[in-house]
Order: C-alpha cells, then sequence, then structure tokens
C-alpha cells in the first residue's frame, strides 16, 4: 500500500479511496486497537464540508467496535481541538477537514492525547495495520457514542486570556473572511465582543461551500470589502482555521513572514517571546532571518510543513513561529496555526502602534527570490530527476554560490509532479545565477 500520511494526516476525494467510509472505518478500528489502550476514549470534531458526517460516522462505528467511547464534539477549527484536547483525558483526538481545501475534498488528521500530531512512525503502524485489515474485537467491549456541546466554550476560554480588556479592540475597522469554515460563527462573535466595528463574509457554510471564492486561499472579495467599506485591515482564514491572511486599509496582502515578525514583535513587548526565538521554514524568504537575527533573537530553519515548525518550537521552547503559506504559531496560546489567536494579536499590535496598517507593514524588506515549480508528466519522471547526478552537482554548485549570502532548496512536491527550486539571498545576481543553473539541468526533463 502506497504512503497514506502526509505531514498532515490522509487527504483526498471523498467517496474515493482512501476518503471511504470503509477506510475511516478501518483506520479507526487501527486506531482503538493501538493507540487507545489506556483511557478507551476518542474526541473527535470536524468542519463544514458536506462529507465530514459521512466520515464522522465511519469513524465512530470502528472506534466502538473496538471498545473505545466517542465523543463528538461537532463543528470545531482545527486549533481548537488541539488546544482542548488534553482536558478531555482521551486517548486521542481526530479533525475531519482538508484544511483549505475545496469541499469534495476531505481528510483526517490524528492528534495525540496532548493535542500534538503523531509522528511518523505511529502512523506507519496504522497503515500496515489498515491493510492487513485483520483486527482483535471483543463482543463484550464495544464503546458509546456521546455529544459534547461545552468545547467551544473551554477553547473561548484560553482567548480570552490573550486581549487586556473587555473592549481592548474598540475603535479598529475590521473585514472578516471566515471561508465558510468552521470559524464563521466564531470569529466574528470575538472580535465583536471586544469591540471591534466588523464586516463579516464567507460565514455562511452550506456544505458545499467552504473555501469557495473565499477566505485564505482566494482573498481577492475580503480586499474589495476593505477598500470598499474603509476598513482598517482584513482577515481571511480557511476552511478549518489554522491558517490566516492579512490585508492591510488599501487591500494590499501582508506577507506570512512579515505577521511572523510582527508576531514576535508584540510578544516581546508583552514579555511573552520564549527563548528570544523565531521558528520557520526552509521557504521562509531569507529577509526574515536577518531581521530576526538583527534583533538579537535566535533563528531556526526547518523543514517545509507546520509540523516541522511546531516541533522544532517545542524542543527549543520558542513560541514564535510560522511558515510562509499562512500558518503562524503562538505556543502560549495553541497547538498549531491559529487564524484566531493570530489575528487577535496582529490587531492589538496595530491599535498599540496608532498608526495605518500600511504604514507598519513591511517591517523588513524581501531578499531577491528565484522561485520556480516547473510541472512534469508524472511523479515517476519527478523521482529522476531527484536521483539525476546532473541535477544533484547544479544542485551541489548553487548552494555552493550561495553558501555567504542566502539559501537553495529543491525538493519535489508531495502532492503533484511539480519541482520546487528556491532560491533566496541578498545577492541578486547570485540568486538568479544558482536558480537558472539548477534549472537547466531539470529542462532536460522536459
Amino acid at each position: 500500500m502506497a504512503k497514506l500520511f502526509g505531514t498532515d494526516g490522509v487527504r483526498g476525494i471523498a467517496n474515493q479511496y482512501p476518503m471511504t467510509a470503509e477506510f475511516a472505518l478501518k483506520l479507526a478500528m487501527a486506531c482503538g486497537q493501538e493507540i487507545c489502550k489506556s483511557r478507551k476514549k476518542v474526541i473527535i470534531a470536524k468542519d463544514t464540508r458536506v462529507s465530514g458526517d459521512m466520515l464522522e460516522s465511519a469513524l465512530c462505528a470502528g472506534f466502538t467496535s473496538a471498545g473505545v467511547d466517542v465523543v463528538l464534539l461537532g463543528v470545531l477549527p482545527t486549533p481548537a481541538l488541539t488546544v482542548i484536547t488534553s482536558s478531555y483525558q482521551a486517548d486521542m483526538a481526530v479533525m475531519i477537514t482538508a484544511s483549505h481545501n475545496p469541499y469534495h475534498d476531505n481528510g483526517i488528521k490524528l492528534i495525540n492525547a496532548e493535542g500534538d500530531k503523531f509522528g511518523d512512525d505511529v502512523t506507519a503502524s496504522l497503515e500496515k495495520l489498515v491493510q492487513e485489515g485483520t483486527f482483535v474485537l471483543n463482543p463484550d467491549e464495544i464503546g458509546r457514542v456521546s455529544h459534547d456541546d461545552k468545547a467551544l466554550s473551554k477553547y473561548l476560554d484560553v482567548i480570552s486570556q490573550i486581549p487586556p480588556s473587555s473592549n481592548a479592540l474598540k475603535g479598529l475597522k475590521l473585514v472578516v473572511d471566515c471561508a465558510n469554515g468552521a470559524f464563521s460563527h466564531i470569529l466574528p462573535d470575538v472580535f465583536m465582543k471586544l469591540g471591534a466595528g466588523v464586516l463579516v463574509i464567507g460565514n455562511e457554510p452550506d456544505g458545499f461551500n467552504i473555501n469557495k471564492a473565499c477566505g485564505s486561499q482566494h482573498i481577492e472579495k475580503m480586499q474589495e470589502t476593505v477598500r470598499g467599506a474603509h476598513a482598517d485591515m482584513g482577515i481571511a482564514v480557511d476552511g478549518d482555521g489554522d491558517r490566516i491572511i492579512i490585508c492591510d486599509e488599501n487591500g494590499a496582502k501582508i506577507p506570512s513572514e512579515q505577521l511572523i515578525a510582527f508576531v514576535a514583535d508584540y510578544l516581546f513587548a508583552q514579555g511573552l517571546l520564549e527563548k528570544k526565538a523565531v521558528v520557520s521554514t526552509i521557504l521562509s524568504n531569507t529577509g526574515l532571518e536577518k531581521y530576526v537575527r538583527q534583533k538579537g533573537w535566535d533563528y531556526y530553519s526547518t523543514p517545509v510543513g507546520e509540523r516541522y515548525v511546531i516541533e522544532k518550537m517545542q524542543e527549543i521552547g520558542a513560541s514564535a513561529g510560522g511558515e510562509e503559506s499562512g500558518h503562524v504559531v503562538v505556543s502560549k496560546f495553541s497547538k498549531t496555526g491559529d487564524g484566531l489567536v493570530v489575528g487577535l494579536l496582529v490587531a492589538l499590535g496595530v491599535l498599540a502602534q496608532k498608526k495605518k496598517v500600511s504604514e507598519i507593514f513591511p517591517l523588513f524588506g524581501f531578499e531577491p527570490l528565484f522561485y520556480k515549480n516547473p510541472r512534469f508528466a508524472s511523479k515517476e519522471v519527478l523521482a529522476q530527476i531527484v536521483a539525476d547526478e546532473g541535477v544533484q552537482k547544479a544542485a551541489e554548485r548553487a548552494k555552493e554560490i550561495m553558501k555567504t549570502c542566502g539559501r537553495v532548496v529543491l525538493r519535489p512536491s508531495g502532492t503533484e509532479p511539480l519541482m520546487r527550486v528556491w532560491v533566496c539571498g541578498s545577492d541578486e545576481q547570485k540568486v538568479q545565477e544558482a536558480g537558472n543553473l539548477i534549472m537547466s539541468e531539470i529542462a532536460r526533463f522536459q
């Protein structure tokens, strides 16, 4: 069986393998047998897509057949689930979501008892067990299903620690795009209760419109609404709420690296920047690293994927990190990227500076970037490129060119037949030279 788990769980088209009721059933049975051994309890949440009910029901059947009690939390953002998981004294949690993907996709994220993602060793053993299909079931041990409507209030208790007062956002005018997802009624309500003027879009989920022409992946309507309403800023999240995109009063998108830096600055001012360190991925513009180091803080670079950012943050005890795709992590208030947490921190920071958002950003200049994603006929061709001696030598030569002034990343996409060619640094001539050197070798395969 091909590897199913990526860095963020299993994902695919609903009602097509592996996102079928049968697979969800078997995966739950495997989890029940391999993970849920002590407390015999699991909690499950989902986003707003129509296939969530189907997968939830299948997971319930699998877990209960393995003697595990299931607590259903209903529609809840991923960051909310991860931060409250430990309070349930469960063996694990499951989030049914395909994040920023369209409605016809869905996914299953497995979360451990502390609210963190499982390691590759656990998911590999689960895949093997699902493939073998041999489960030990006991007719005397069948679980029960219950519902809990207090999950959201537990999450909001955590969020309430962020604003310094009940009207902390008074005077701020926001446009909030909820992606017709899990944050649809939560995000605007929190901002309004804190005194902000809020115009809401993308908050009418119907099961089919999640992330459709809205949210963090489609910010055009948010930008247009901000300009038309003369709002101070716009905030867009994705379907499960772990990504955020912010624009200024002119509708200009603020890159995620800038948000990471701004949040780190705000945390530092509040005495909350643990270890005086910032973590981001190898694909973050090198301008971020330079900005962080100029502050006298430590900077750590990780492989691509929010999971690796979080692992490094936990390893060193850092409180600020993220990646260029919109995941920004503040570990004091969340276990993962959290659109509400980051949106609140940015809004509070903007008000504290008493400036327009466009006058605050950018905090630093981006360094020259060479970034291309050539597409190939198949993943097999991609594998040939990765193994090709000429490409490997070109990549090593490019890294030598950039040794003192930047970074080189050459990696295949995990989901499409694309090769990421990324070079960034302070010397534009060297950036272009290194990027073109790699591209000239890769071109042989097109």
